[in-house]
């Protein structure tokens, strides 16, 4: 792949703007002034840098003499067409990706050029020697996050060129596009007949200690992440993200609870260029935080490093996967005892039919229930056995009150939420009989109504 700053000689016209090395991004639009992102990379600032509009002409000129450039330099190893689609082309040019834009695909033609500003080596981050030693584990799964333009790309080639030259591991990457500026003996691969699967079945064969994944977007790129983790493979995922926790949740749902943390183990969010959060993942066997010792359960415990400060927890609630803060507000109550809560209401409509205005709990294995007056009855059925039962089937001991116990403050914003919000889980869960009985019982009020009126 090309080095740092390494590319054939331009066209005029894009080689006067590149000569200013501050300047990442070029953007020319056809019909608009061109303009560029410029400075360091913590305060890069979108800039014009002309008056004069480019034409259609210029700009679809500029297209065909950089393929014009990349054809009369397909010796160099830097230089290809690496995708090429109906409204669009993507080059690579020695260290520049250009990508070209026309209609129908965008609505005029565009050329954005993208050049890396800096080169850095791992020597050149403010990290701790631990992390250092934790990346040269082979047996690790990392993802490298953060928002475009923030860094992360030049971070992920710090690495690979740190585990290349100073660890000494087999290195490969998968890309699309192929953009990563790395020592020469890296292979870099791209998706085998546009499909990164298959690329990471000739990934297995050819034996590397550490595999990195750029540009990990789409769901089945995470998938992919996780089967090629699980073969046993270190990897380094690079994928968008605002927070180094929002990239965790993005495996949930990909990837099976009890592998998440086999598949990721460390993920470091980068801003602005610098490393601005550590987190790392661990499994481990017990109730969640604020729950009783009775409902142990996998755990995956999410905490920064190295500091080793437990900042969320990630378990199986009913059918969801839960990320939850280890402390709330709320009164007190824990973050899991809200969603415990919430979870119950949803079990007692399903059980029940009957609609539960509120659910708190009082204890780990108690909790009230409020439904509407005309209910309770229904709740706690003959003798106490309707509630008996959905006591067993919950595994919580129940206490069923009237909504009208409820503070009236309380109860006005249930009845706000109520009258704006559908609740279709509850609807869903009724049974024809349910809707029956609601029927009957209306007219069994209405009737009673009408003889009322009449006896007046």
């Amino acid at each position: 792949m090309a080095a740092f700053g390494d590319h054939p000689p331009l066209p005029k016209d894009l080689g006067e703007i590149l000569e200013d090395e501050t300047t990442s991004t070029v953007f020319l639009k056809a019909d608009c002034p061109p303009r560029a992102k410029r400075g360091h990379i913590s305060e890069l600032k979108l800039e014009d840098i002309g008056e004069k509009p480019w034409t259609k002409a210029k700009v679809s000129d500029l297209s065909d003499q950089m393929l014009v450039l990349v054809e009369q330099h397909s010796e160099r190893s830097d230089c290809f067409v690496e995708i090429e689609r109906e409204g669009c082309r993507i080059l690579q040019v020695g260290d520049l990706r250009v990508t070209c834009a026309w209609p129908p695909f965008s609505d005029a033609w565009e050329i954005t050029v993208v050049r890396p500003v800096a080169y850095l080596s791992l020597s050149d981050y403010d990290i701790d020697l631990e992390l250092k030693r934790r990346l040269s584990d082979h047996h690790r799964g990392v993802f490298v996050v953060g928002k475009p333009g923030s860094g992360k790309t030049t971070f992920a080639q710090a690495i690979a060129a740190y585990l290349d030259e100073e660890v000494g591991a087999m290195v490969k990457t998968m890309e699309a596009p192929r953009d990563l500026q790395l020592p020469e003996r890296v292979t870099q691969y791209a998706p085998l007949e546009g499909d990164l699967e298959k690329t990471a079945e000739v990934i297995f064969l050819v034996r590397p200690d550490f595999v990195i994944f750029d540009e990990v977007r789409r769901s089945r790129d995470f998938e992919i992440f996780g089967d090629v983790r699980l073969a046993g493979v270190g990897l380094l995922g690079v994928t968008h993200a605002n927070s180094a926790l929002e990239a965790i949740q993005r495996l949930v749902g990909k990837v099976e609870l009890g592998l998440i943390s086999q598949v990721l183990d460390t993920v470091i969010h980068i801003e602005k260029g610098k490393v601005n959060e550590i987190l790392e993942l661990k499994m481990v066997v017990r109730a969640p935080t604020g729950m009783e010792s009775d409902l142990s359960r996998p755990v995956i415990e999410i905490r920064r490093f190295p500091s080793g400060e437990l900042t969320h927890e990630m378990f199986a609630f009913g059918s969801e996967i839960a990320v939850v803060p280890v402390s709330g507000e709320d009164g007190g109550a824990s973050p899991a005892m809200i969603m415990a809560a919430d979870e119950l209401k949803r079990q007692v409509i399903r059980h029940t039919g009957i609609s539960v205005a509120h659910a708190k709990f009082l204890t780990e294995s108690s909790a009230e229930i409020y439904v509407d007056q005309s209910a309770v009855g229904a709740v706690v059925g003959p003798g106490g056995e309707n509630i008996r039962r959905l006591e067993r089937q919950i595994g919580i001991k129940l206490d069923v009150k009237s909504v009208r116990e409820l503070p009236r403050n309380q109860r006005k914003r249930i009845d706000e939420v109520s009258n704006t919000n559908y609740n279709e889980d509850e609807w869903k869960s009724r049974s024809g009989r349910d809707w029956s009985r609601d029927d009957r019982s209306g007219s069994q009020k209405a009737r009673r109504r009408r003889g009322r009126k009449g006896r007046r």
